[in-house]
């Protein structure tokens, strides 16, 4: 095994390392993720999700393309390794995988 140097990128995620800081981020990864989803112009806010937002599975929504939902809600559950505060969002929206809808 050879010493490769300081690591600054692993498996999508982006590390920086200081004297006494190691900082983990996902900022392509989440741009491009962004992109996928139709969102890239987006204004980014506080709090991810719509305060009491109520998600159900007998909408009447019309539905939606469920791979690229499917997609995303993945690309979402791999950010979460260093965006904790939008755990609690990924996991409401991921009970929705079987059958999304459009409630928008």
């Amino acid at each position: 095994m050879s010493d490769r140097g300081t690591l600054s990128y692993y498996i999508g995620i982006e590390v920086t390392q200081g004297k006494e800081v190691l900082t983990l981020g996902q900022s392509a990864y989440t741009s491009k993720l962004l992109e996928r989803s139709g969102m890239a112009e987006c204004k980014p806010c506080v709090t991810p999700m719509q305060v009491r937002l109520k998600l159900t599975k007998a909408s009447t929504a019309a539905k939606v393309d469920a791979t690229l939902y499917r997609s995303i809600v993945d690309g979402l559950r791999y950010l979460v390794h260093t965006r904790p505060d939008v755990m609690f969002t990924v996991g409401y929206v991921s009970h929705l995988m079987e059958d999304p809808r459009d409630d928008h």
